[in-house]
């Protein structure tokens, strides 16, 4: 009887070490992820005022907002998982495959995004503009970071991939 209350003694033990161990590694991974989305929310905020103030094209501020906070969100959550004690450089290999494998799933998609970041910073054309793609022609409505969106002559929206209109 003796020996099974040393054994509980040890597991109870070795239960509260555990907790003395990890409790506050969690707690301030959870405040530190609380305190980081806040603080990207502020940033995010920040360039979009920012962007208002230097007149930057209006297509172009929700795309740059929204890849900042998507990058400065990884980057928290690759930071909280390592203060929580969970090993980073595998989190970041296992993003990294899973990166590809969806790069290789969506070309068309990609093909299309990249397109739309090579209008929005080149700038061939912007909103307002009158364009002829050979299929299609009409003035650009509205340019998104998959497809442009033209109003034809006859009131008809159309919308093209912007892969296929960056080549």
């Amino acid at each position: 009887m003796e020996k099974l209350t040393s054994s509980a003694n040890e597991y109870a033990q070795k239960l509260i070490d555990l907790v003395w161990v990890w409790v506050p590694k969690i707690i301030t991974a959870i405040l530190t992820l609380i305190i980081g989305l806040w603080v990207i929310s502020i940033i995010t905020r920040s360039i979009g005022k920012g962007m208002d103030k230097r007149k930057v094209e209006p297509s172009l501020k929700p795309f740059i907002k929204s890849l900042i906070g998507a990058l400065l969100k990884i980057m928290l959550i690759i930071s909280v998982f390592g203060m929580a004690g969970i090993e980073a450089t595998s989190f970041v290999a296992v993003l990294g495959a899973a990166g590809l494998a969806i790069g290789l799933a969506l070309q068309g998609t990609l093909q299309n995004f990249a397109g739309g970041v090579i209008i929005l910073l080149l700038k061939p054309f912007k909103v307002g503009d009158w364009v002829d793609t050979g299929s299609y022609s009409g003035t650009i409505n509205q340019i998104q970071i998959f497809n442009t969106i033209l109003k034809t002559p006859d009131n008809k929206t159309i919308i093209i991939p912007n892969g296929g209109l960056a080549n």
